[in-house]
């Protein structure tokens, strides 16, 4: 593999398999304090070589190391480690050694053992290596040690007293090797030999350190005085060399819950769940689910120490390995384990599932344990395991939800809240680091996405480094590209606990995880991932659900799923590592979708879209499902901002145009003028012409609706202009309308009806019928100004028609407010209160929020005058509860008027004082526009009452 330093930086990549190392990080791991002259820019001229050499060993270098923007990862499913192979064998022996299978234990360490070949990572230089060389030394002296320890309590006494002179002699001062040996020889008959150990290590210690034997050295030896054999524990010496050790004696249940797991935090809801007390006549299954790192496993334990009270036989925990990278044991296996842990002899069973599982119900039918079966992979792995006995409680845990498991309780674990996250924090790093910065303890519980085991390793990384603040992990923190890497400390890591859930999913899934990582807004509906996996609904439906059973993908809703904060960083990785042109298609046809809905649910009608995609095959029928989705689509001026910084400026114009009379409507003005002004500042990268204009037309549009008339004239007036240099007749109509209209709610009416006229003609020679339907309204509101009331119904009349006609209820609408406006203003409420009823019902079945407050407010005038205060107050009540600060203020101070006068009419003079102080309010603030702005309706949509 080439120079020391070159397998330094394989070895810095390999022991931290499957998690990205970025440059810096490998400068330091390699060199340390004494980095090269040329800092990071060396290391890809080292991991070539690495490439290459691995290349020329027939390996798919690129593969096996790979790239990304933040750094290098080491893919450990493409190679076979012998780090994890050591993982597997310890685990397998520890298994073992629990279940009192001593000698398949002595098996597996002897195998374990049998793996280092010399010193780990000999010669390599570098501050990782060093730390990892001594790491696995000490791991081989433990296993070592277990390994003898097992052999002792198996009486194979002359096989410890052969094998340890060397280690000692390796190890002098490593009192758990004396002791081993002290315990070999007393069991082998040789006493005077055992009690010479002592005093010689005592000797070395002594003079080489200057200390005194440990108590369990001094113990061991104090024992063999005694001759007291339990103590030391020595196999019985009834039993000849080997034979097995005798069952566990029924009155010694056993408890097998890990150690080292600790009180929770933020579970109280969760655990008081599982914890509750359990039927006695049956056995109860609980199943608990959640994202890789959600503690699941602390979560169980946590309950099963509660539950072990009311289970007097034992407390059993099997690992089964679902998720672990690790391979899985066998079900029967794990049930040959489960038969020796209640004491009975297996030996006479059949390798057999069935007659296993049998033998495992006969066993437990009159027993009461807790079985906990940690990380399951399937319903089917954990069905044989169940204990018969009634009284019985089963914690099974999973990343996947099991939904082919019986359980009578279930939990899906989503992220802690916030305030136990950081209490989490608090207790790992101390409070008192932490309390003097609240606020960046705070945002390092977000960074952590809330999830229990990135907030355990930021807590480590913060106790191992004295000198950082939490304001310096959250700066390191800060973005995608040392998110993931940052969230490692030794064996443990966030990306690779995603990544082992990850290569679990069949290739399909892989593919829906990755598309994920590009999807333009945090939340998503399965039309969306139709969209980017180019698929049926149907399908995309199937594969998010199989991402949720898969606790990679969170169901907020019914049909809405999005990805946890620190997932969504991960498919981001994933999605960065594919080539561009896919993700450039992926990322096209979901703006597609979102283009086709705003079309669609617009108004103005699919002939102002003369350009961009064509609305095809989009998956809606009409302008109801369209404006559906868009409600649940997301913030579009971030799904136009992320199309402009992925370079696809085209979109982001074409979708900003399309959503603007939607969000007009549903009364999102700020998002509106948001997403415009964002492709507007890229407009000029558009390969499209017409997007200028359009969109100078948009935003005088968005400010005309909120009654900022002189804002909304400056860009009709640029949209004017470049419509005619353009050549765009249908831009240059709509602003000319737009100049008129805002100039006449203004009160420049000179000269207007002639110049609405003009518009009305354009409008009808280019077919704009929305065009016709507001110039027609904006002449109706002129007549009426002008004492001509006839006149104007006959204008809202035909533009009611217009709109019947096209099939547009929100046409329909405002020509209802209007005509009902005049009728109120004529003083014939009875005739008003039916029009302005449909005109609110209207506003209600397309969500068009200043319609509502317009047509709810005159109805309730109209109510008013027809001697029904106590109704009118309802109605006005639910107008203002649509007021916001994106609602013209000119509605709110009519509405605000009329309230306060009502109030006073019905003797309330406290409430119309309320009223007429926020009227003042509204007054000072508007004090700079005209005073009839605050009483001229915007555009003709509804006729004010005079």
């Amino acid at each position: 593999m080439g120079p020391v330093r070159q397998q330094a930086v394989l070895a810095a990549l390999v022991l931290r398999s499957d998690v990205t190392v970025s440059q810096e990080q490998l400068l330091d791991r390699v060199w340390g304090q004494d980095p090269p002259s040329t800092g990071v820019r060396n290391m890809p001229g080292y991991v070539f070589r690495l490439r290459r050499c691995l290349q020329a060993n027939g390996v798919d270098a690129k593969s096996v190391i790979v790239s990304d923007r933040s750094g290098y990862r080491f893919v450990g499913s493409g190679a076979l480690l012998d780090t994890v192979r050591l993982n597997e064998l310890a685990a397998e022996a520890g298994g073992a050694r629990q279940s009192g299978d001593l000698a398949a234990a002595v098996g597996a360490y002897t195998r374990a053992l049998a793996l280092f070949d010399g010193e780990p990572l000999a010669g390599l230089p570098g501050p990782f290596a060093e730390g990892e060389r001594r790491r696995l030394a000490e791991r081989r002296v433990a296993l070592l040690q277990d390994k003898l320890d097992a052999q002792v309590r198996l009486g194979r006494y002359d096989e410890v007293v052969d094998e340890l002179p060397e280690w000692i002699e390796a190890y002098p001062h490593a009192e758990g090797l004396a002791a081993l040996l002290v315990r070999a020889r007393y069991g082998g008959g040789q006493q005077a030999d055992a009690l010479r150990v002592f005093p010689r290590l005592r000797d070395r210690l002594v003079e080489d350190l200057g200390v005194e034997p440990g108590a369990e050295m001094q113990s061991v030896h104090q024992a063999v005085l005694r001759g007291d054999d339990a103590s030391l524990g020595l196999a019985d010496r009834s039993q000849a060399a080997g034979a097995p050790p005798a069952p566990v004696p029924a009155d010694r249940p056993r408890d097998e819950l890990p150690v080292g797991i600790g009180e929770l935090i933020g579970r109280e809801r969760e655990l008081a769940l599982l914890a509750a007390p359990i039927a006695a006549d049956a056995v109860t299954t609980a199943a608990v689910d959640g994202v890789a790192g959600a503690g699941k496993t602390a979560l169980a334990v946590n309950a099963a120490r509660t539950l072990r009270a009311d289970c007097p036989d034992g407390c059993l925990f099997v690992d089964l390995h679902g998720h672990s990278g690790r391979r899985a044991p066998a079900v029967e296996r794990v049930l040959r384990r489960l038969l020796r842990a209640v004491g009975v002899d297996d030996s006479g069973t059949p390798d057999d599932l069935d007659e296993l599982a049998a033998s495992w119900r006969a066993a437990t039918a009159s027993l009461r344990l807790v079985l906990v079966l940690d990380d399951a992979w399937s319903a089917e792995q954990v069905r044989p395991l169940l204990p018969a006995g009634a009284g019985s409680s089963v914690l099974v845990t999973s990343r996947r939800r099991l939904a082919g498991l019986d359980a009578e309780r279930r939990v899906s674990l989503e992220p802690l809240h916030i305030e136990a996250a950081a209490a989490l924090l608090n207790r790992i790093a101390g409070a008192s680091r932490a309390g003097g910065e609240p606020g960046a303890v705070r945002a390092l519980a977000r960074l952590c996405g809330r999830l229990p085991l990135a907030l355990c390793i930021a807590g480590a990384r913060l106790q191992t480094r004295p000198a950082w603040t939490f304001e310096d992990l959250v700066a390191r923190l800060a973005d995608d590209e040392g998110r993931l890497g940052g969230l490692t400390a030794g064996d443990r890591s966030v990306e690779a606990a995603f990544r082992a859930s990850y290569d679990q999913l069949p290739d399909a899934d892989q593919r829906a995880f990755r598309v994920l990582g590009l999807s333009p807004t945090p939340e998503l509906d399965r039309l969306t991932m139709a969209a980017m996996l180019d698929c049926p609904p149907r399908d995309a439906d199937r594969s998010l659900e199989r991402l949720v059973d898969a606790s990679l993908v969170q169901q907020p809703a019914a049909d809405r799923y999005r990805l946890h904060d620190l997932v969504a960083v991960f498919a981001r990785r994933l999605a960065a590592e594919e080539p561009a042109e896919a993700g450039a298609m992926v990322t096209a046809r979901v703006f597609r979708l979102y283009i086709a809905a705003g079309r669609i649910a617009s108004e103005w009608g699919a002939a102002s879209f003369p350009t961009g995609p064509e609305p095809g095959d989009a998956p809606f029928r009409g302008w109801e499902d369209a404006s559906a989705w868009l409600d649940k689509a997301g913030d579009f001026a971030d799904v136009v901002g992320h199309a402009a910084a992925i370079g696809q400026v085209g979109h982001a114009c074409w979708i900003a145009e399309a959503v603007v009379d939607f969000l007009v409507r549903r009364g999102r003005i700020h998002e509106s003028r948001a997403a415009v002004e964002i492709a507007l500042s890229r407009v000029g990268d558009a390969a499209d012409p017409r997007m200028a204009p359009s969109l100078y037309f948009c935003l005088g549009f968005a400010y005309g609706m909120q009654g900022r008339y002189d804002q909304a004239r400056t860009w009709f007036s640029a949209a004017l202009e470049g419509g005619r240099s353009a050549g765009d007749r249908r831009v240059e109509a709509r602003a000319r309308g737009g100049l008129v209209i805002s100039g006449a709610a203004s009160g420049r009416h000179g000269g207007v009806l002639d110049d609405l006229a003009a518009v009305i003609e354009l409008a009808e020679e280019l077919g704009d019928d929305w065009l016709v339907e507001r110039a027609t309204s904006g002449r109706g509101y002129i007549l009426l100004l002008q004492g001509r009331p006839e006149e104007a119904l006959d204008c809202f009349t035909r533009s009611r028609a217009l709109g019947e006609a096209i099939g547009s209820p929100s046409m329909v609408g405002r020509a209802l407010c209007s005509v009902g406006s005049i009728l109120l203003q004529l003083g014939r409420p009875a005739e008003a209160a039916p029009a302005l009823r449909q005109a609110v019902d209207l506003a209600d079945q397309v969500a068009d929020v200043t319609l509502r407050v317009g047509s709810l407010t005159r109805l309730a005038a109209a109510m008013q005058e027809l001697g029904e205060p106590h109704t009118a107050i309802a109605l006005f009540h639910q107008a203002l509860a649509v007021i916001s600060d994106q609602t013209a203020v000119r509605l709110e101070l009519e509405l605000r008027d009329r309230l306060g006068t009502c109030y006073l009419a019905m003797g309330r003079r406290a409430d119309a004082q309320e009223q007429f102080e926020a009227l003042r309010s509204l007054g000072a603030m508007t004090a700079a526009d005209d005073d009839r702005i605050q009483r001229i309706p915007l555009t003709g949509k509804c006729v004010a009452a005079e």
